[in-house]
């Protein structure tokens, strides 16, 4: 990963919307899991995964910075990556609320 917070911020957002669209158009597929023990295992390793994705999407080159002695400059870099995902969050809403007032 380069180390520019938008294209990780923007990745982040993109995994997001990514599961979430397999998750809304996948869930008819998933019905008859619902009984079985597969749906909660599979379910859990998309979070285990997820939590790494987003782990390494925001922490890793802070903390190769932090470790490097460039405390300020990971710190910067971190909350760089926080404030493009929030203005994508944001975005999210915004749009959220714009299509369910139509």
């Amino acid at each position: 990963m380069t180390p520019h917070p938008l294209k990780n911020a923007t990745a982040a957002a993109l995994y997001i919307a990514l599961i979430v669209s397999g998750i809304f158009l996948g869930g008819p597929l998933l019905e008859p899991l619902e009984e079985a023990i597969l749906l909660p295992m599979m379910m859990l390793g998309v979070l285990v995964f997820s939590v790494a994705a987003m782990a390494f999407l925001f922490f890793a080159e802070p903390v190769r910075l932090l470790t490097e002695g460039k405390a300020q400059d990971g710190m910067q870099f971190f909350l760089r990556t926080l404030g493009v995902f929030a203005f994508y969050v944001v975005l999210a809403i915004a749009l959220a609320f714009f299509f369910s007032t139509r």
